[in-house]
């Protein structure tokens, strides 16, 4: 096989979407299964929409997963660079020049009001998919010179043969054919002066030797646009392969409604997902190993990818799976790995805990939690006790709850070490002195000592209070 370069190229219109991050992930898998090299560059040319540190967010949170560029913005190789379109304007404007000089390109005049009367008075005939009409393919340069006068600054179109068939071989589907007469002439240069998207991925493809494009399926209707001018620039294309969509749950195509599933990259940091979980989920959602296997390292990826084995049917997003598979990856971490990963949820809350009695706490939540974040949750009400309910009052204003109290109180006092022998211990005298037991000896006790009817064991809610504090919540 020939070199083998695939890239990445997001537009910094936001962040690293579920969707970026698998193409981004299926690419890097590619390249390293041949020996390849996997490029991150960026489409900027949507200047209105850009937000200021989604390139960087987009770079760094692939790194965090795992896939890291050969190339890049930061790490660019000078055979290959600049690796953002806004800086190679005159490049695109030299490769428009030439297809207007071969007759494959023209100057369009036309205003948006035309454009959108022409597309109404096609459909009115009964035209179903209206496209350019021409009109400006035949300008006299008098006739250009005059409109140009008029300050109306002309876009440039790429003038597709009539009646061609556009064939490709697939990665993922097979074989596929578009005709050019479905097309129509397009704008590869827009009147601003930046090339519009299926002109500068040629180009930007073509001059950093691009074997290969993996992408999702939306780009499926650009690719014979993108062939054709590979065609007239007598370029090799690079191989396709277009993924299938991700849908939810419903079967509907994902998207930002859907509030039930976290949408970008960042935000799975910033709740305490595992790279290596998310890395292992985004593998198997859309592509299916050989053996039936569920948890891969990176090192195992590429060995066992094979881009034939990519699926053709959407790829649903199980929420429940990638849960418990970031689940499964935090009851592996070694305790120094534990502590690094969660310390950072429970810094404020255990302030002034030293590192090994954080250890020692957030150990107890340890088999409990599916992301990181949520260890707040459970351990906020023992650090920060809540309100009592109003409904749970009547639990412990009875006499019988106060005693209980009062008793265990009684004992926990006489205790020189809080483990989870003198505590239990300290329940059973409750027991045997006021012959109470289950709900009503352990939820008067809980409820006073954080508010809620549910959590960790109560020899854990002690041992992370210590002997002072929880005395002084029972009194």
């Amino acid at each position: 096989m020939e070199k083998v370069r695939v890239r990445y190229a997001p537009s910094p219109t936001g962040y690293l979407h579920i969707g970026g991050a698998r193409s981004a992930l299926f690419n890097y898998l590619f390249a390293k299964k041949f020996n390849g090299d996997f490029v991150f560059r960026i489409e900027d040319t949507d200047v209105e929409r850009n937000i200021p540190g989604a390139e960087a967010s987009q770079l760094h949170d692939l790194i965090w997963l795992g896939i890291i560029p050969d190339e890049s913005t930061e790490k660019p190789n000078p055979k290959y660079a600049p690796y953002r379109q806004m800086e190679k304007l005159d490049i695109y404007h030299k490769y428009a020049q030439m297809l207007i000089d071969k007759g494959y390109a023209y100057e369009c005049f036309c205003t948006e009001e035309e454009l959108e009367q022409s597309r109404e008075d096609q459909l009115a005939s009964g035209i179903a998919s209206p496209k350019y009409d021409r009109r400006c393919l035949n300008l006299t340069e008098e006739e250009k010179d005059n409109l140009r006068k008029k300050g109306i600054k002309p876009t440039i179109r790429i003038k597709m043969p009539d009646h061609q068939d556009i064939e490709f071989d697939d990665l993922v589907r097979g074989h596929i054919k578009f005709n050019t007469d479905d097309i129509g002439d397009w704008v590869i240069m827009k009147s601003n002066g930046i090339p519009t998207y299926n002109f500068a991925v040629v180009v930007d493809d073509h001059l950093m030797e691009i074997s290969h494009v993996l992408r999702g399926e939306e780009h499926l209707s650009n690719t014979p646009k993108q062939i054709q001018v590979y065609n007239y620039f007598n370029w090799e294309a690079p191989k396709f392969g277009h993924m299938t969509i991700i849908i939810n749950e419903n079967g509907k195509k994902l998207s930002k409604r859907d509030h039930d599933i976290l949408q970008f990259m960042s935000q799975y940091r910033e709740n305490g997902y595992l790279p290596q979980a998310i890395f292992n989920f985004l593998l198997l959602l859309g592509w299916t190993p050989e053996e039936n296997k569920e948890f891969f390292t990176m090192d195992e990826a590429f060995e066992c990818f094979d881009p034939k084995r990519l699926s053709t049917s959407p790829s649903m997003f199980d929420n429940k799976k990638l849960i418990w598979m970031n689940q499964h990856y935090i009851k592996q971490l070694t305790d120094e790995q534990y502590l690094s990963f969660i310390k950072p949820f429970v810094a404020d809350l255990l302030e002034g805990y030293s590192d090994e009695d954080i250890l020692k706490i957030t150990n107890m939540f340890k088999g409990e939690i599916s992301f990181g974040k949520q260890i707040r949750d459970l351990l906020s009400p023992i650090i920060n006790p809540n309100e009592i309910n109003e409904q749970l009052l009547p639990i412990i204003e009875n006499d019988t709850a106060k005693k209980v109290i009062e008793t265990f109180a009684k004992y926990l006092s006489l205790v020189d070490e809080i483990n989870q022998d003198t505590i239990k211990s300290c329940f059973k005298s409750t027991q045997a002195e006021l012959n109470v037991k289950g709900k009503d000896l352990y939820m008067p006790i809980r409820l006073k000592l954080t508010g809620i009817e549910h959590g960790l064991e109560m020899y854990n809610i002690i041992t992370i209070l210590g002997k002072e504090k929880t005395l002084k919540r029972l009194k």
